[in-house]
């Protein structure tokens, strides 16, 4: 996969320095996961998760596998269960025996130490929920924890995580501290209440455990269903990083985002708000759909902002009484046969208004000019005029001629 150049600075067509429009990117340490990076200025990684029984030895690798095939970088598996983890080592001889190594993370939630040091030796990373790791029993008449309280049980975490981080130290291994809003531990709820400062602080307090360990090979998440708390718990996590000089790549989703466009606007709305901002190394869109359907809004949202550069960028005028062909229709062919041109930005545009001026950037441009014909352009620079019915294949003879094209 691409990824754009980002200047630094934008300069009009007098010389003068303008508005910025790159994304700064916030500056992490990279953490390797398997042959792909995460943070450290790489390109933002798109994860997704299997819906197999990870008991299932075959469908666990089939489905690894067509998620890879389709540009899904990470993925990840649950291991609920001693069985579960250690069906991970024949899950991963198969895959690289069939295929090839696909960075692979294990998920572990409830009292899942001794799953852990089992995943740990098999796959890239593990994902803990530091909500779940420890339990907490609640009790129903509590009222607040007192510091003793805390510290013990913050005592008890410490010895039931250092076995793992010590593992994963030493085989150069990594770490997600994956945290919930809506699975945060009872002491964080009573001390911050359902808050991102809650899921911050949950966050922090394994960061801290890992660190005297001298363990950093670390990605965070914090994830809320609800975009505003998600958005809030990045950006205070971000800040409290940067007072606390910890670098660490973040992980974002919006959790349990349900399904078709509301699940996929919603997903949107929060990481592209985080994206948009420099926040942000490594994404997966949670729909409650196949997992493949996951990866193309990934892209889209990475391609929209500049991010990533795996498709075709088609610029389209939303249509209007002074467009003279059917732009949607049009719009249809032209991607129908250039949409594996990687890397180009094609214009269609249904009238002059909106012709060369808004489709300055694009690589090649289709223009409405009169009725019945069709104006190519490359760049800002109108190349040819041809027959409506040849539109489509005169901009194909250009791409051509320009050395640009390739076979599908």
């Amino acid at each position: 996969m691409q990824t754009l150049p980002n200047p630094a600075t934008v300069k009009s067509s007098s010389g003068e320095l303008s508005t910025d429009t790159t994304i700064h990117r916030r500056q992490t340490r990279p953490i390797q996961v398997g042959n792909v990076t995460i943070g450290g200025g790489h390109p933002v990684v798109v994860q997704s998760m299997i819906n197999e029984d990870t008991l299932d030895i075959d469908g666990s690798v089939a489905a690894i596998r067509r998620l890879h095939e389709i540009g899904c970088e990470i993925v990840r598996v649950t291991v609920p269960s001693m069985a579960h983890a250690q069906a991970l080592a024949e899950i991963k001889q198969k895959l690289y025996a069939s295929y090839q190594p696909v960075p692979i993370v294990a998920d572990v939630h409830h009292n899942g130490m001794k799953i852990a040091l089992e995943v740990a030796k098999h796959i890239d990373k593990v994902r803990i929920n530091p909500g779940l790791y420890v339990f907490e029993k609640p009790k129903s008449n509590r009222t607040e924890y007192s510091q003793t309280e805390f510290e013990e049980i913050g005592d008890k975490i410490r010895q039931t995580l250092e076995p793992l981080v010590v593992c994963l130290r030493d085989q150069g291994k990594a770490m997600r501290i994956g945290v919930n809003h809506g699975s945060l531990a009872e002491r964080m709820l009573f001390t911050y209440g359902d808050t991102p400062e809650g899921m911050v602080e949950s966050a922090l307090e394994f960061i801290r455990i890992c660190e005297s360990l001298d363990f950093r090979n670390l990605v965070i998440s914090l994830k809320a269903s609800r975009v505003p708390v998600m958005i809030a718990a990045n950006r205070l996590m971000v800040k409290r990083m940067n007072e606390l000089g910890m670098d660490y790549p973040l992980h974002l989703g919006v959790t349990e985002a349900g399904d078709g466009e509301y699940g996929r606007i919603k997903s949107t709305a929060g990481i592209g708000t985080l994206l948009a901002e420099g926040i942000g190394d490594t994404i997966r869109v949670s729909l409650t759909e196949a997992p493949e359907k996951e990866i193309p809004v990934c892209y889209s949202i990475l391609q929209s902002l500049g991010l990533r550069k795996t498709m075709v960028e088609y610029v389209a005028c939303p249509s209007c009484g002074r467009t003279l062909f059917n732009l949607e229709e049009v719009l249809h062919k032209v991607r129908a046969a250039t949409k594996h041109l990687t890397g180009l930005d094609i214009a269609v545009m249904g009238c002059i208004v909106n012709g060369p001026g808004e489709m300055a950037d694009a690589d090649y441009g289709y223009v409405g000019k009169q009725p019945g014909y069709i104006s190519l352009y490359r760049g800002r620079e109108e190349i040819k005029r041809v027959p409506e019915d040849r539109g489509v294949e005169e901009l194909i003879n250009l791409i051509k001629a320009d050395d640009r094209w390739v076979d599908p």
